[in-house]
C-alpha cells in the first residue's frame, strides 16, 4: 500500500489529550500510515480544553484554518479535526489544497449508515444537542436520526472515571435502543473514545467511536487520493482563495507552529 501521512488535530489549547489519542491511533492505524497528533499553543489562544461552547469554537477557528494550511504545506494526505462539532470543517476544506479534511460527526454518520438504517447520538450535555442536531440536518441525515441522549457529563469528565462514564453511556444507549428504536449508536464526543466495545457487547447494536471513524475515513480518503487521484474539488463553492490575494493579505506569512506534536511512525 502507498505510504500516507495523516494528521489528527486536537483543536484545543492543551496537549492533555494528545498522548491518549496517539495511543489508540497506534492500535488502529494501517502499517503504512504515519500519523501526527497535534494541538494548539495555549500561549496563543489560552489553555482551552474543550469546545463545548460556541465562544470557544470561535476562538479556535482561526487556529484550525492556519493549522490546516500548514498541514497541507507539509504534504499531509489527510487531516482530522478532532471535535464532534466538526468545527470549521468547511473553512478548513477550502484552504486544504490537495489534502482531504474530515471530521468526526460526518465520518461517524457515514460509517453508521453502512451498518444500520437509523441511529442515535450519545452526547455529554443537553447543551450540545441544538448545535449537533443542526449539523446532522445540514448534512442531510435528519431523517435517519432517532434521538439524542445525554449523560450529564462534560468533555473533561469522560476520561476521569471510566466506570462512571461506562455506566452512564450504557444507560443512555439502552434508552436510545429500547425507547427510541435506534439501530446503531454514535458516541458524540471524541473523548468518549475507548468505550465502544463494551457498549456493543452490552447493547447488541453497532456503536461507532467517532475518533476511530474519523481517522479511518481520513486514511481511506488518503489511499483513494493515491489510487484514484480523488482530490478535493476546487470548483464553484469549493474554490480556494487565490494565492495572490493570500499573499496580499499576508495571512500565512510565517509557518504555523503547533503547540505540541506526537508522531506515530509507520510500522
Amino acid at each position: 500500500m502507498q505510504p500516507i501521512k495523516v494528521m489528527f488535530l486536537n483543536p484545543v489549547g492543551s496537549d492533555a489529550y494528545d498522548a491518549f489519542m496517539a495511543d489508540w491511533i497506534k492500535a488502529y492505524k494501517y502499517p503504512n500510515t504515519e500519523a501526527h497528533v497535534t494541538s494548539f499553543d495555549p500561549a496563543r489562544i489560552g489553555p482551552i480544553t474543550n469546545l463545548e461552547y460556541r465562544t470557544y469554537e470561535a476562538m479556535v477557528t482561526p487556529e484550525i484554518v492556519r493549522a490546516t494550511h500548514q498541514a497541507a504545506q507539509e504534504g499531509f494526505d489527510a487531516l482530522v479535526i478532532g471535535c464532534f462539532y466538526d468545527t470549521a470543517l468547511l473553512d478548513a476544506r477550502e484552504i486544504s489544497g490537495e489534502m482531504v479534511v474530515v471530521a468526526p460527526c460526518h465520518a461517524s454518520i457515514e460509517t453508521t449508515l453502512t451498518l444500520a438504517n437509523t441511529f442515535s447520538i450519545i452526547v455529554g450535555q443537553y447543551k450540545w444537542v441544538h448545535q449537533m442536531h443542526n449539523t446532522v440536518r445540514h448534512y442531510g441525515f435528519a431523517d435517519k436520526l432517532m434521538s439524542f441522549r445525554h449523560v450529564d457529563m462534560n468533555v473533561v469528565e469522560f476520561q476521569q472515571d471510566h466506570e462512571r462514564t461506562r455506566n452512564r453511556l450504557v444507560a443512555a444507549g439502552r434508552k436510545a435502543v429500547e425507547e427510541d428504536h435506534a439501530e446503531a449508536l454514535i458516541l458524540g464526543c471524541t473523548l468518549e473514545t475507548g468505550f465502544y466495545k463494551e457498549l456493543q457487547a452490552e447493547l447488541g447494536v453497532p456503536v461507532i467511536d467517532p475518533s476511530i471513524a474519523a481517522f479511518k475515513a481520513a486514511e481511506h480518503a488518503a489511499q483513494l487520493k493515491h489510487l484514484c487521484d480523488w482530490r478535493p474539488s476546487r470548483m464553484w463553492s469549493c474554490e480556494a482563495p487565490p494565492e495572490w490575494e493570500l499573499a496580499e493579505f499576508a495571512l500565512f506569512r510565517q509557518p504555523y507552529q503547533f503547540g505540541n506534536r506526537i508522531v506515530v511512525p509507520r510500522t
